[in-house]
């Protein structure tokens, strides 16, 4: 019992430090001109952190990763992670045409403990997207 108590704690924790490391997010984009469009949107292709209008009209589609470095957070998503983002911001896209009319982008907010969440805009391509 102590074992599974421990992983249930663990994950709480993990809970937790997402959701700062999205609080930090929403605060730098809305500080930057962003308008936040949703939050923790799950879709039956999957969730997607953020989706935010840049103040250029584009539709940001922001995954924030939280690591102990900047460097590594930013480097954390996978192909798989980035492919089914993708498919999940099509199917969010799909029901709201008139939203991508500027276009889209795939961005990384970055989260590391004691720094400023970095912004990486265009952080990846995803070829059904474009």
């Amino acid at each position: 019992m102590a074992k599974t108590d421990g992983l249930l704690q663990k994950r709480r924790k993990a809970e937790a430090r997402g959701r700062r490391s999205e609080f930090a997010a929403i605060a730098l984009l809305t500080l930057k001109g962003y308008r936040i469009l949703a939050r923790r949107l799950r879709t039956p292709l999957g969730e997607i952190d953020l989706i935010a209008k840049s103040p250029t009209g584009l539709v940001c589609f922001i995954e924030v990763k939280a690591r102990s470095e900047a460097m590594l957070a930013a480097q954390s998503l996978s192909d798989r992670q980035k492919a089914r983002i993708g498919r999940a911001a099509m199917h969010y896209l799909a029901q709201r045409p008139k939203l991508a009319r500027k276009g889209l982008r795939f961005d990384i907010i970055a989260v590391a403990p004691g720094r400023l969440p970095r912004h990486h805009r265009d952080a990846w391509r995803n070829d059904d997207a474009r």
